[in-house]
């Protein structure tokens, strides 16, 4: 299996030197590793350059973002057969791609493999081990905060993968058309990950650990949070699951404003309706939407009020 390691970077600067040597320093080295650079003004780019082993390509044009990013990769490791995903603000255990390899080879069926991320300022806490999208349009992050143990370190099915450090089975992403750019950056890998099994491909967790900073893009996740989740939700879920969405979207609202992140938020929220003519053209078109009872056999009915609801903090995650 040949495996590519592809790497969007936007003013990454400050976290390549971490994230390059973690990868050299790989059980299994990656075939390829490239870097998808877009438009960075730090000084990324001229660092790069002088690295050896480690291919760059410049984005000229186009719309830019993450999505967008992970495409020209793609494309430009087209004799591979994995991709592996890393945000530059993350650093790999030597034997994190090893690991994720062996879940993926021995899953056939599996289009992606998820790990374990964990803090880069306290490792023993969770940041992400595996995704998971509701009904009311909130992607749970399992474990995020909570303590890393045995729960953690089982290897296991997963709903998705956080594209911020993931596995991929090239043909898998390429079937479903790669990452959408309509998302820009933030929820695009729900909407992968939701794709892929719609597609039939499955998920799996391997409980090798990614250490990841966060916040490395710079970008106002509020905004595109707030924005993103009415694009998803917009374009996939059934009409009956509205009053969960609008629960959820009325229950952000009064949280943005207690945090003084309200502008923000009603930004997003501007942007998002903005987006929705064309997001509700893409699933009027024939073959757009696939149908509510295969929406409900992708979207688990995941409890998404309450104790039991994930992120809760009396859950068990």
């Amino acid at each position: 299996m040949r495996i590519a390691v592809v790497v969007p970077n936007r003013d990454g600067r400050r976290w390549l030197p971490g994230l390059v040597a973690s990868l050299r320093a790989q059980t299994r080295p990656p075939d390829r590793v490239v870097v998808v650079d877009d438009g960075s003004t730090d000084g990324s780019a001229a660092w790069l350059a002088e690295q050896e082993g480690i291919e760059v390509v410049q984005r000229v044009g186009g719309r830019p973002g993450f999505a967008a990013a992970v495409n020209d990769g793609l494309r430009a490791v087209a004799g591979c057969d994995a991709v592996a995903l890393v945000n530059t603000d993350v650093t790999l255990a030597p034997d994190w791609l090893e690991r994720m390899a062996e879940v993926l080879a021995a899953a056939p069926g599996a289009g992606s493999v998820a790990c374990k991320m964990v803090r880069m300022d306290d490792p023993a806490v969770i940041d992400d081990a595996g995704d998971a999208l509701r009904r009311d349009g909130v992607c749970e992050q399992r474990g995020h905060g909570r303590p890393d143990g045995p729960r953690f370190s089982a290897p296991g099915e997963a709903w998705g993968a956080c594209a911020g450090a993931a596995l991929y089975r090239r043909v898998a992403l390429v079937g479903i058309g790669g990452f959408d750019e309509a998302y820009g950056m933030y929820l695009e890998d729900v909407d992968v990950a939701l794709r892929l099994r719609l597609a039939g491909w499955s998920c799996r967790y391997a409980p090798a650990e990614a250490r990841h900073a966060g916040g490395g893009s710079g970008a106002p996740i509020g905004f595109w949070v707030a924005r993103n989740t009415l694009v998803l939700t917009a374009r996939w879920f059934p009409g009956r699951w509205a009053p969960y969405v609008a629960y959820r979207q009325a229950a952000w609202l009064v949280a943005a404003a207690r945090r003084g992140a309200l502008g923000a938020h009603l930004r997003g929220l501007a942007a998002g309706a903005a987006a929705l003519p064309r997001t509700l053209l893409t699933r009027r078109r024939p073959g757009g939407w696939p149908g509510r009872a295969a929406l409900e056999a992708a979207v688990p009915a995941r409890p998404w009020r309450g104790p039991r609801a994930g992120g809760h903090p009396e859950a068990l995650e």
